[in-house]
């Protein structure tokens, strides 16, 4: 079977490589073709584009999924996925950026000897230095909230010797692996005020969520130790710009560092904007293409679902002829209506594994070898059931 894939030309060309060229026909463009199987993208806006009834995933080469209409896209069955974690090192090392010129006013000092004039400059710049002393990072504390893929390395950078800083994080919703990877020389918060009260440096690396929307806001902040240095390499949203920029004039914050602009920040002296780089990074380009069309490769050629962002994880050894995926809504009797069919026809089901994720799941049933036109029969049965979105046949990929 040969797969239908759109790649968006933004995309590296390294991730796009690794469709073979005996299973997958590629075209370039900004949008699904009527027939595409996938969709791969950068920064493209697909919410005012329509999805076509054949297209069965979307990859988005990068991690923030706020370009692509997920609700439309899980109500037609199609799965999306990102690449969590593979711009992490990145927007690490920007992080670290953020912090030195957090301690040190290195951007204002090189606007001040880009302006000199005259042919005795070093004469100036001796003279003018004074006026851009700095702190140091060592000895001081930083909060990290949120120890993903990004806000641990943060805490392990910050606590090693090379920094030497205290690090307090906090995350109540952090995962095994990346505990177990986490330094013991961090200090693990209970709540995110603890963080704010003593931290020289706070540094957000959370989602955006219900939960999480304009969670640094004036209330917390007044929480925060005077002086104090706030950065946000997370999500604009999470912060309440009003309140950070009322807590920068009255002296409550020293700076604000950001990856996220927006017209009130611009020209503030006392606010560092970037322009949302923290994976620009040739490295993270690469990185999140080779992840995100492996698993959209994955996808296609076995069913198995991984880093998707509208469906759980759901990895089942192939070893069966045949395939049955469904997504279907998470009501009850679902997976004994589906297997009802499968036992009226008679057939031995393999292997079977069912996730749910909120309204949705997903369903894969392996089978023995089942003649073409019975298979097709037992398929359209299946599309029959209610709440049954989308059913796709796969076969054991040859070795």
């Amino acid at each position: 079977m040969t797969y239908q894939i759109t790649t968006s030309t933004t995309v590296s060309q390294d991730g796009i490589a690794l469709f073979d060229q005996d299973k997958y026909h590629l075209q370039t463009g900004e949008q699904p073709h009527t027939g595409d199987d996938g969709l791969l993208i950068r920064s493209v806006n697909l919410h005012d584009t329509p999805l076509n009834p054949e297209l069965l995933t979307i990859g988005r080469a990068g991690v923030g999924v706020n370009n692509i209409p997920l609700e439309k896209a899980v109500d037609q069955g199609v799965v999306v996925f990102n690449a969590p974690g593979a711009n992490a090192n990145g927007v690490k090392e920007l992080v670290f950026a953020a912090l030195v010129i957090g301690a040190r006013p290195l951007m204002a000092g090189n606007a001040w000897v880009n302006h000199l004039k005259g042919q005795d400059i070093d004469v100036q710049v001796e003279a003018g230095k004074k006026a851009y002393v700095g702190t140091e990072l060592l000895g001081k504390q930083l909060g990290v909230i949120g120890l993903g893929h990004v806000g641990g390395r943060v805490a392990n950078g910050a606590s090693s010797l090379a920094f030497g800083m205290h690090v307090v994080g906090y995350d109540p919703y952090i995962e095994v692996d990346t505990a177990w990877n986490l330094s013991h020389h961090i200090h693990h918060a209970d709540t995110i005020e603890e963080v704010l009260r003593d931290s020289d440096y706070v540094t957000l690396h959370v989602p955006l969520t219900g939960e999480t929307k304009e969670m640094i806001n004036a209330q917390r902040i007044a929480m925060m130790k005077p002086g104090s240095v706030l950065l946000n390499f997370a999500r604009d949203d999470v912060i309440d710009e009003q309140a950070i920029l009322a807590a920068l004039d009255r002296g409550q914050l020293r700076g604000y560092v950001t990856d996220f602009a927006s017209p009130k920040l611009l020209h503030h002296p006392k606010v560092t904007v970037f322009p949302h780089i923290g994976g620009s990074t040739t490295a993270a380009e690469t990185n999140s293409a080779k992840m995100v069309v492996q698993t959209m490769k994955n996808y296609l050629e076995t069913g198995n679902i991984r880093n998707s962002v509208t469906f759980p994880d759901c990895v089942m050894q192939f070893a069966a002829p045949l395939r049955l995926t469904l997504i279907h809504k998470n009501v009850p009797n679902m997976v004994g209506r589906m297997t009802a069919i499968l036992a009226n026809y008679d057939l031995n089901i393999v292997n079977m594994m069912n996730r749910s994720q909120g309204d949705y799941a997903y369903t894969m049933i392996d089978l023995d070898h089942v003649a073409e036109k019975r298979l097709q029969r037992i398929a359209t049965k299946l599309e029959q059931i209610e709440n049954v979105i989308r059913v796709r046949v796969i076969e054991q990929p040859k070795r």
